[in-house]
């Protein structure tokens, strides 16, 4: 059954943007809640790439159809609409296969993509350094090769064992070795990079390095410019910032390195993870992780899950770590009842605050980067734990930047 398409709140005033529709399959009855979540941030994808999501459809399905990912009479119904409102694309939250793709792509005459390859057409849009185009053509590449057959459907013969000759064939074998050629050659320039990369890092000197992390969207670039003051993108979309930064910062005489890093994403496809490995080696050889948290999203939680997760997958998730909780304001604007009296309002979020300080073990700060809300307790929080790494590692600098008594207390 389609949901309305008014839950998008679309702009029909933009009429030059692709229109698009959005397929989910949820297993089970209790997955819809949940699959709802997963196409509205589909959704936000999808206008983040630049085109008009008009509708969605779903299914509940115990497992996804072979040949079509969803059911026959699911794939008619959504044809109809296609059709009848002059769709030009249907994106499905999860990845289809190259035979999937192809199937639907032939019963609905128009383009057929799935979340990776927005994702993909996201990073690829973003992209300003020669790094990061680098990974993204890298990722875009991986990610083709096996849909290259599909490509060239219309010159296949029925396959034959050995030999199997055929224009189709041979073109599909031409493509298939252009883009392993493509992808050898872009790793071995990536490695190049990464070389350089790793000649700025070593130049860097004894200085404790701290690294954003956290969903995408939560506001790291905010807080980036706030340490900072530098003027790094910070939009209310997601993936604004691709290309990692690093800043120099000194608070109260307290230098140290800052780095903004790349917003991580449920489903976020593991060869775009691999492309983007030595972006993210900021994080991973970083000394101090700043995971930056949006309070005022329903699913918060499972959000610093999935960064968790991912921090695990790179190898960096035992660091020290500040939780820093954002987004206070609209957290108390959206979740706390305005006819709450203000010492009702006030234990209810003293209560919430507590039982993430007892789960944090005292290690995060509720703050609203925008509002300039607890930005001290940000700072000094963030300052304790840079000057106890200086005493540990490079104990003779610390002595030169506090001075003897500050040095042993």
């Amino acid at each position: 059954m389609a949901l309305e398409s008014s839950e998008f709140k679309v702009d029909n005033t933009l009429k030059e943007r692709e229109r698009v529709v959005l397929i989910g399959v949820a297993r089970s009855k209790h997955e819809l809640p949940k699959l709802k979540e997963h196409l509205e941030e589909l959704h936000f994808l999808a206008t983040t790439a630049n085109v008009e999501p008009i509708q969605y459809f779903h299914q509940l399905l115990d497992n996804p159809d072979k040949r079509t990912y969803v059911g026959s009479g699911k794939l008619q119904e959504i044809k109809e609409y296609c059709q009848k409102f002059k769709i030009d694309a249907v994106i499905f939250d999860d990845e289809i296969s190259p035979s999937q793709q192809n199937n639907v792509e032939k019963e609905l005459k128009i383009k057929v993509l799935d979340r990776s390859m927005l994702i993909l057409d996201i990073f690829a849009q973003n992209a300003k350094t020669l790094q990061a185009k680098t990974q993204v053509e890298l990722a875009q590449t991986q990610y083709l090769m096996p849909r290259l057959k599909g490509m060239w459907q219309h010159l296949d013969r029925i396959k034959g064992g050995i030999g199997m000759r055929g224009s189709g064939e041979k073109e599909i074998e031409t493509d298939r070795r252009i883009a392993q050629t493509r992808i050898v050659h872009l790793k071995n320039k990536l490695k190049e990079i990464e070389k350089q990369t790793e000649t700025q890092r070593k130049s860097r000197g004894e200085m404790i390095r701290v690294a954003l992390v956290g969903y995408t969207n939560v506001g790291k670039s905010t807080i980036m410019n706030l340490l900072s003051r530098a003027d790094i993108l910070a939009e209310n979309k997601l993936f604004a910032t691709l290309d990692t930064t690093v800043r120099k910062v000194v608070i109260d005489n307290v230098p140290f390195l800052l780095s903004d890093t790349v917003g991580f994403i449920r489903k976020l496809p593991h060869h775009l993870i691999q492309s983007f490995h030595s972006t993210l080696t900021e994080a991973i050889e970083s000394d101090i992780l700043i995971h930056v948290v949006d309070i005022s999203h329903e699913n918060f939680e499972e959000q610093i899950q999935i960064v968790n997760k991912t921090l695990l997958d790179l190898g960096a998730k035992d660091k020290p770590t500040l939780m820093v909780f954002n987004k206070l304001d609209l957290y108390e604007n959206e979740k706390l009842d305005n006819f709450l009296f203000e010492n009702e309002r006030e234990e209810i979020l003293n209560n919430f605050k507590n039982s993430w300080i007892a789960k944090t073990q005292d290690n995060c700060i509720f703050m609203s980067a925008v509002q300039l809300e607890n930005i001290e307790d940000f700072r000094n929080n963030l300052l304790d734990k840079i000057k106890k790494l200086y005493k540990e590692r490079y104990p003779f600098k610390a002595k030169y930047l506090w001075g003897y008594e500050d040095f042993i207390g």
